[in-house]
């Protein structure tokens, strides 16, 4: 019997660029004898509900044509059910991909990745029915994710960087309250990231060290700094060297609450809640075709 892959687009990923992608992708799967629906998701909540109906019908994988976005509505549907994930990555961040090892440029080679079928679980991130695959960023990080999300130009990379030197103009740090697995922390803090996986914002490595399958979530806090130390600090987030400097610190964790004032979080690059919210790991929620 031919395997059922759902191709779940959203036309907007990649400056419109998702429903190209998919038709090369569908190519691909379908020269490979498999059986293709196409579907194509209007907002988050439409996605998502598409998503809920293919698991429905019996698919056995969705893949997600997009960025991290549109891998985060899909996941809402398949978390816990054993549906697999696919990506085809074609979005800004497109951080999903990069844990899993897809081709972010090239549609034909993603889907390759589908045909040959292997797969693995990891651990997703969970606040109260929503998850995440990720990080969670609250604080200065979720202010340029809410900036960079507004900005249509650039893509990739540089809008976050253009974003980051926005917003360094007006911010100031907040103090949090922390519970980390039942251990309390108060803290002034610059950010406060919650990491499932290692990096968001197209590879910005903020929870540097953090594992997929592990069954920990990784909580990094940046104290304050100047401005200027922010400045010549922010590129080693793309190589993961931050950790060295003595402003950050790092827990592992099962469970989380964060609270501080004026701050809305944002997860997988989506807009997720106002703090104060509480976040736990969700051990091999999800299967990916990886």
């Amino acid at each position: 019997m031919s395997r059922a892959i759902a191709l779940l687009a959203n036309p907007s990923a990649g400056g419109g660029r998702a429903l190209a992608a998919r038709e090369a992708a569908a190519g691909r799967l379908r020269d490979a004898g498999l059986d293709c629906v196409l579907l194509t998701g209007a907002d988050a909540a439409g996605t998502t509900h598409l998503a809920r109906q293919a698991v429905a019908d019996g698919v056995d994988a969705v893949v997600a044509v997009g960025g991290d976005g549109t891998v985060h509505a899909a996941v809402q549907a398949l978390a816990g059910t054993g549906v697999a994930l696919g990506t085809v990555p074609c979005g800004t961040g497109n951080d999903v991909a990069r844990y899993l090892g897809i081709p972010r440029d090239d549609p034909v080679a993603a889907a390759d990745r589908v045909v040959a079928a292997r797969t693995r679980r990891i651990d997703l991130a969970r606040s109260g029915a929503t998850y995440f695959v990720t990080v969670l960023a609250a604080g200065f990080d979720a202010l340029v994710n809410e900036r960079a999300n507004g900005m249509r130009r650039p893509r990739g990379r540089s809008r976050y960087t253009l974003a980051t030197l926005a917003e360094l103009r007006t911010f100031t740090p907040r103090d949090y309250v922390l519970d980390l697995d039942g251990v309390a922390r108060r803290t002034p803090a610059m950010l406060v990231a919650v990491g499932n996986g290692p990096s968001f914002g197209g590879g910005l490595r903020i929870t540097e060290g953090a594992v997929l399958d592990d069954g920990l979530l990784d909580v990094v806090v940046i104290r304050p700094m100047s401005r200027a130390g922010l400045v010549r600090t922010y590129p080693t987030l793309y190589r993961g060297t931050h950790t060295g400097h003595p402003a950050y610190e790092r827990h592992r964790v099962r469970r989380v609450t964060l609270a501080a004032p004026g701050i809305v979080a944002y997860a997988d690059g989506e807009r997720f809640g106002p703090l104060p919210l509480t976040v736990e790991c969700a051990p091999g929620a999800l299967e990916v075709l990886a």
